[in-house]
């Protein structure tokens, strides 16, 4: 946001943070947290029906979801946080998490003895279950699906039939589901947050195109405007407790494009020699926010992150493996050592997760069964993920996402590596 003090008629018994805020809140032009020249409306937005995809469209009015006045809906701007302290205190209490997969069966045997067929990606990342629907899984298999989230990275379900209500239920299952201030969110469900890039680019105005939408993989820092999701990134590292289990459901796929990868934490981790493990366990890095928040005490030095200090390895609490938790988005700094330093060792961790195919899994969400979606759901705790934007689109693509924090991240300065508990070979 750019204005002048001269534009400002402040009045002397309005404390400065409150009349800008006042004039943010009171203004059609002014926004925090969203780009810049955009048009914003809040609630449900009627631009958005022209564009719904009809599978979409039948799913959610199927689940009851009222759409005669729009989509998706936009939370109202007086619930936008516009300072940094207001953004920060969000979900900054000590909420009392339990890990669903700690105490389920290791065998899995009430999960995965009801599948019809389990399919493994690759040796480490990636799992498919088939026969199986999310819908009508018993907490026990809920527990055991945690704990094979927690092991295999993400896990797989085609041919769903699943209401945003039953989604929105599991992940409430698997902890505190993150109601985003920003995000477009099914209607009248906060919590669920809508992924529509189609809606981002015709109705928003997304700049994205097929030339730019992976420059910020060559310069981060310098190509941000243009990141959007096509960069390995780790959900919500800003909170007091980061994503923990997430769940996308596509209910609107196309036939070729719109990939998702994920890169597994433990295998990353485990690339690392063991002199350099020991050198990072105990270390920390500063872990910033994706939205912009004014500083109440210097509101005229423009949009900053929030900042967050997590440990830079971490440890699963169900499975009790270290995951090398960084990501090129959000994670600028390791502390305790020079800033050239820090650069130098957080670009080639990036390196470590991007340029190793063989700890990542590339899932093509198709083909569409006429009247069913696909859903994936992974733990942020131990991989990075990202789309491919190669639809460009031109075939629709719509999805609804849940979000369940996690633990405040900790590293057991007893746990071991995925390698050192499976007993495999560590090549030193």
């Amino acid at each position: 946001m750019t204005t002048s003090t001269a534009t400002l008629k402040l009045q002397s018994e309005i404390p400065l943070d409150q009349e800008i805020e006042n004039i943010i809140r009171s203004s059609d032009k002014l926004t925090i947290g969203t780009r810049k020249g955009t048009e914003i409306l809040y609630g449900p937005d009627p631009r958005g029906l022209k564009i719904l995809p009809q599978p979409t469209r039948e799913r959610l009015e199927a689940a009851g979801i009222d759409i005669s006045k729009g989509y998706p809906s936009v939370p109202d701007k007086s619930e936008v946080p516009i300072y940094l302290d207001e953004a920060f205190a969000i979900r900054n209490d000590d909420y009392p998490y339990v890990d669903r997969g700690k105490n389920a069966d290791p065998e899995k045997k009430a999960l995965l003895g009801a599948a019809k067929e389990v399919i493994h990606y690759t040796k480490h990342i990636g799992t498919e279950l088939v026969g199986l629907q999310l819908a009508d899984l018993t907490d026990k298999q809920r527990d055991e699906l945690a704990l094979l989230i927690g092991e295999r990275g993400v896990v797989f379900f085609r041919e769903q039939k699943l209401s945003p209500q039953k989604q929105l239920e599991l992940g409430e299952y698997y902890g505190r589901v993150e109601k985003h201030p920003q995000g477009s969110q099914v209607n009248g469900l906060r919590g669920i947050t809508v992924i529509w890039q189609d809606y981002q680019q015709q109705v928003l105005g997304s700049n994205r195109t097929f030339k730019n939408n992976n420059y910020n993989n060559f310069d981060f820092a310098r190509n941000y405007p243009g990141a959007g999701t096509q960069i390995m990134h780790t959900d919500l590292v800003h909170e007091k407790t980061p994503a923990g289990i997430t769940h996308l459901h596509l209910d609107t796929i196309p036939d070729v494009g719109g990939d998702t990868y994920w890169f597994s934490g433990y295998a990353a981790y485990d690339k690392l020699s063991e002199e350099f493990k020991k050198f990072l366990d105990g270390k920390k890095a500063v872990y910033v926010s994706a939205h912009k928040y004014l500083d109440r005490d210097d509101p005229f030095g423009g949009p900053k992150n929030i900042e967050r200090v997590h440990p830079l390895v971490r440890t699963h609490p169900s499975t009790g493996w270290k995951s090398l938790f960084v990501n090129k988005s959000m994670t600028r700094r390791i502390l305790g050592v020079s800033p050239v330093e820090s650069d130098i060792i957080l670009n080639y961790l990036f390196d470590v997760y991007e340029k190793n195919a063989d700890i990542q899994v590339r899932f093509k969400w198709g083909p569409q069964k006429p009247g069913y979606g696909v859903s994936a759901i992974w733990d942020n705790r131990i991989t990075q993920h990202k789309s491919v934007f190669d639809a460009e689109g031109r075939a629709a693509r719509h999805g609804t996402r849940v979000t369940a924090l996690g633990e405040v991240p900790y590293l057991d300065p007893n746990s071991k590596s995925q390698r050192e508990a499976l007993g495999l070979p560590l090549d030193e």
